[in-house]
């Protein structure tokens, strides 16, 4: 079952887990420093949860595709690819408290997406050793990559706010 990925930065993690778990009706499939993940089966979505810095507006971090396999990463690679987008692959890479393999792109908005399966637990955050596949290697795939963050850039400034929905 492939699902959504959505990854906020979040100034209180306590405070969201608390929120989400009341929201979801269900608690976190994993807790880690800095960091929460709820498996939610209805609707298919894989929240997570990154810690940023206190005071801050929560803000999307990222967006993702969660495969079941490396072969739907590659064949989601393929894809990309034949229809034109920059992408940047990471396989064997520790990110989230997890082993992936994952292709990234960005939307127009320059909003980061990733498909990607996890292999298997990890005990960091983290990020790839080889400076060759970290995404900040890559601006032409992700421009404002940063070495803050391992699933995605932290944003250099707050977005504007939106002059629609309240």
């Amino acid at each position: 079952m492939s699902r959504a990925q959505l990854a906020l930065r979040v100034p209180d993690l306590e405070a969201s887990v608390a929120f989400y778990s009341k929201l979801f009706g269900t608690e976190p499939a994993k807790r880690r420093e800095g960091y929460a993940n709820f498996a939610i089966t209805e609707p298919p979505l894989k929240l997570v949860l990154i810690e940023g810095g206190p005071g801050e507006e929560t803000r999307l971090d990222h967006l993702g595709i969660e495969v079941e396999s490396t072969g739907q990463v590659s064949a989601a690679t393929a894809r990309l690819k034949d229809a034109g987008l920059a992408t940047f692959e990471e396989n064997d890479t520790s990110c989230c408290y997890a082993l992936q393999d994952k292709v990234w792109v960005h939307g127009p908005g320059k909003e980061p997406w990733e498909v990607y399966v996890v292999k298997a637990d990890a005990d960091t955050l983290g990020r790839s050793a080889d400076p060759e596949v970290r995404p900040e290697a890559h601006p032409e795939v992700r421009p404002e990559a940063a070495a803050d963050g391992c699933c995605a850039p932290r944003a250099t400034a707050p977005a504007a706010p939106s002059d629609c929905c309240g």
